[in-house]
């Protein structure tokens, strides 16, 4: 059985000193633990959304399939709806989930069920300190890849991920992987495909089960749930930015072995850059010296919603539909 990845486990300040050590986690693996000391979230507030979440995912498919996942990539998907590593999967991930797009003075711009209507506020919250906090590791890359004074320096990223300034692909996404079911294939199934992250950077909540795999050198090895902190990984968009240089990790989710197979729940918040914004090279000479482009291969510079239409596209197997998140 390969040996746990060692993920870095900061607090944030803001400090050069932890904008350094943001940057050469996200060199290495691409991710890391950060506490929620020194942010919004608290184990209480963790605890109330997982609790909404159990409460969405127990109530009767016929309420929750009248939200079905849409174009833009909101809503309720079923089991096998996604499939995240179509060229090995035999059949689609074996999990569910819930995608809220970004909010409108508090309002979800989707149909919502019943069972959610009334925590809809608090998911609301959530979202949005979710947002705040991926801004707030946006500033601390920023100034530790020296991003040039005349481009904005440390707010370099802050109005392409602002939502005032236009649409975006953001999702804040309810995950729960069941225990057992009735066709899974030992060793053929998977919990979710081997893919790395579309967006910028990803925040996951983790509530006890695991299963959380990250690919390296040394194989798939299983990232631990770390007890009051939040999982974060680096998206394809700032790996492409960046030249490479911050990584986009492939990663997956399996049944942890040698463990008895339990019910899964997880919260992920996937930031994205407003639609229009266009991914080109960020002015840092770090990333000049490289020379590579990074995640995105195209010869042109295309958007953020073109290029999350894309692998929406491979995801779901959609064809020439709008953009999302998935």
């Amino acid at each position: 059985m390969p040996a746990d990845a060692k993920l870095d486990l900061i607090t944030l300040t803001d400090t050069p000193e932890c904008a350094s050590a943001l940057l050469e986690s996200a060199r290495t693996l691409g991710f890391l633990y950060i506490t929620f000391d020194g942010t919004e979230f608290t184990p209480e507030n963790v605890s109330e959304m997982f609790g909404i979440a159990k409460e969405f995912f127990a109530s009767p498919e016929d309420e929750k399939s009248t939200c079905p996942i849409s174009a833009d990539n909101k809503g309720w998907s079923g089991m096998h709806t996604e499939t995240l590593d179509p060229a090995t999967q035999k059949r689609g991930d074996f999990k569910q989930a819930m995608n809220f797009g970004e909010f409108l003075n508090g309002s979800p711009q989707q149909p919502i069920t019943p069972t959610l209507a009334p925590h809809i506020p608090t998911i609301s919250r959530f979202s949005d300190m979710c947002a705040t906090l991926s801004r707030r590791l946006m500033r601390l890359f920023a100034e530790a890849l020296e991003i040039e004074a005349s481009a904005g320096g440390a707010e370099y990223f802050t109005a392409s991920h602002t939502s005032s300034n236009g649409p975006s692909g953001s999702i804040m996404r309810l995950l729960y992987y069941p225990a057992t079911t009735p066709n899974y294939e030992k060793g053929v199934d998977i919990r979710a495909g081997a893919h790395s992250d579309y967006g910028s950077l990803t925040l996951l909540f983790q509530h006890q089960e695991s299963g959380l795999e990250i690919l390296s050198q040394g194989g798939w090895s299983p990232v631990p749930v770390v007890k009051d902190a939040i999982c974060v990984n680096i998206g394809d968009l700032l790996s492409y930015w960046t030249g490479g240089l911050l990584k986009s990790t492939v990663h997956r989710v399996v049944v942890p072995k040698g463990g008895e197979q339990r019910d899964r729940y997880s919260m992920a918040y996937f930031c994205h850059p407003v639609d229009t914004t266009l991914l080109e090279a960020i002015p840092s000479e770090q990333v000049k010296q490289r020379g590579q482009r990074g995640a995105n291969e195209a010869e042109k510079a295309i958007t953020a919603a073109e290029h999350l239409k894309g692998r929406l596209a491979a995801t779901y197997g959609w064809k020439e539909k709008g953009a999302g998140q998935y």
